[in-house]
């Protein structure tokens, strides 16, 4: 049980956090801005092996990318590859900036929701993929099931859930810095399952420096 890491302030800690980071890629990458192509290029590769025409294939007609940000993925990943993004962020200040950094590309933003993802519900049968990156930490476990269910919903046929981000090594590491937590492996596949989806690939991201957190993909449904 990881609900000792969940007090009463989590969210509004983290919100207070957020609010005080620069709106700029090295500010979304917590100083790591450098390791920003090597990610997107993996996540690239990562989503690749799923989309196109034909049977079981998912669609490239609508993205969601959640714990967008100023749209750092959505700009470099989601963009180049499906037709229409969403974005969801609890920063207004990160979505007031992503107007202008997404460029002449943005006209093909749907919607951008400002609200927390304890809170969000994505609206029923209309993303192909749903992209969770570095966000999970920042949900407690009971809110990140039912967020995960709530997205299996919006799913559109085929479509699929992604999840990136930070792994522990063994349980639950908190970080009292931005009000998060990360999970080990082990606790991420049990809430995926708690949340009635299965794993239908799993990698891990490579050449990322030594001291962060190993980095896992995987990809639900």
């Amino acid at each position: 049980m990881t609900s000792i890491f969940f007090s009463a302030s989590f969210y509004s800690n983290a919100e207070d956090y957020w609010k005080e980071v620069a709106p700029t890629v090295d500010g979304m990458l917590g100083g790591y801005g450098s390791i920003s192509s090597i990610d997107i290029n993996g996540s690239k590769a990562f989503l690749k092996k799923f989309l196109g025409e034909g049977e079981g294939k998912t669609g490239t007609g609508c993205a969601l990318d959640c714990g967008a940000g100023i749209g750092r993925i959505t700009k470099r990943l989601l963009l180049p590859l499906f037709r229409t993004v969403d974005l969801v962020d609890v920063t207004k200040e990160f979505l007031d900036k992503a107007r202008s950094y997404l460029g002449d590309d943005g006209k093909r933003v749907g919607n951008y929701f400002c609200c927390g993802l304890q809170e969000f519900v994505p609206e029923a049968g209309r993303y192909d993929v749903i992209w969770i990156q570095w966000v999970i930490g920042h949900l407690t476990d009971d809110h990140l099931v039912d967020f995960l269910q709530r997205c299996q919903k919006a799913l559109r046929p085929n479509g699929l859930i992604i999840i990136k981000d930070n792994v522990s090594y063994e349980g639950v590491v908190p970080d009292e810095v931005d009000s998060s937590v990360c999970r080990d492996l082990d606790i991420v596949r049990r809430l995926v399952g708690q949340a009635g989806l299965r794993i239908v690939h799993e990698e891990q991201q490579l050449n990322f420096p030594k001291e962060i957190y190993q980095v896992h993909t995987l990809a639900l449904r």
